[in-house]
């Protein structure tokens, strides 16, 4: 007889459910959210599971890879498709959750989502630190010049390396202004210089691997967008075809049709909001620069047709489409149709 087993994942401990091939409740049981305690309940060989389910969170990842190196048919079920399932419940329990998702294992309602590699993990930490300094250094630049503007101190159009003279500069005739605006100062200067060491270190990664460079003959394709489709992509295999990239990542249209209503609306958003974002950048990049390819053509007669925002999204879902490509192939960016043809 096969088993079913399905996870309630929280920070201190974890629902399991244990059902039959007949939907029948096994084992209902309670445990801490640690790998050795899933491996204590679930390598029991009372039990031949056939699929076991967990939802992906922050902790599925590490319980996942551990479950799966004890070899056991262990699933990560992508968000949204649970919740939906889910909702039909009428008490939220974590231990009726860990029933719905073991009923789901069984018969097969479920939506698994790709768990990504360590080295993958690694450099999407890297990339994520580097923009939360990004985003915090720029919040007190920006809150500097904001609150010395109720002053009529105007700190106006300055780079990041005469930022923090300017300021200096403006109150300097102002004592008490200077004690406040002096520890703002300190933690963006520490801020910069943390974003130059991790920068450096993104730039040594992607010197030395042969996919990003690569990546990077693509028009509008710099070393962070190579490094970021790198660690979101992960493994290109898992993608039969490249054009589903695009709707991976969310850069194609919704739709909604019911009876005599059809429409299509914006585009999805689901997915990675960073890669989707680093996509739309260089798409905004290889349209700003003066060099053209049959890529900027292409997308240059839809902004003639439809607009230069419709454009731009456009380009950005080709680029996807096209760097899985070249990561499959081995190849480089052609710059001329005819190129491509040979």
């Amino acid at each position: 007889m096969d088993h079913f087993a399905g996870l309630d994942v929280s920070v201190k401990q974890t629902s399991i459910c244990i059902v039959d091939d007949t939907g029948r409740i096994v084992r209902e049981v309670r445990v801490p959210s640690e790998p050795e305690a899933l491996l204590k309940v679930l390598g029991n060989q009372a039990y031949r599971f056939k699929r076991i389910g967990l939802e992906a969170g922050p902790l599925s990842q590490w319980l996942f890879s551990a479950l799966a190196e004890a070899g056991l048919p262990v699933v990560c079920v992508e968000t949204r498709h649970m919740q939906a399932v889910l909702k039909a419940q009428i008490n939220k329990t974590d231990r009726n959750d860990a029933r719905g998702i073991a009923q789901m294992m069984r018969v097969g309602l479920y939506r698994p989502v790709h768990v990504k590699t360590l080295r993958s993990q690694k450099l999407r930490m890297l990339l994520t630190h580097r923009k939360l300094l990004q985003s915090k250094a720029i919040a007190i630049e920006n809150d500097l010049r904001g609150t010395l503007r109720n002053f009529g101190l105007k700190v106006g159009m300055v780079g990041k390396v005469r930022f923090e003279a300017r300021i200096q500069e403006l109150v300097e005739n102002f004592p008490d202004l200077a004690g406040l605006v002096e520890p703002l100062l300190i933690v963006r200067r520490a801020l910069r210089e943390q974003i130059v060491i991790l920068h450096r270190r993104l730039l040594a990664i992607v010197r030395d691997d042969e996919v990003c460079r690569r990546l990077m003959t693509t028009p509008g394709v710099g070393p962070v967008v190579a490094l970021t489709y790198r660690a979101t992509v992960d493994m290109p295999a898992r993608f039969r075809k490249s054009k589903s990239v695009g709707a991976v990542f969310g850069l194609t249209c919704s739709k909604y049709q019911s009876g005599e209503i059809d429409w299509s609306g914006r585009i999805s958003r689901c997915g990675d909001e960073m890669m989707r974002v680093m996509l739309y950048e260089a798409a905004q990049s290889m349209l700003r620069s003066k060099k053209w390819s049959w890529l900027k053509a292409w997308a240059m007669q839809i902004a003639r047709r439809r607009g230069m925002k419709k454009a731009i999204v456009a380009l950005a879902r080709r680029l996807a489409v096209i760097l899985h490509r070249i990561w499959v192939d081995g190849t480089e960016f052609r710059w001329t149709r005819e190129t491509a043809a040979a």
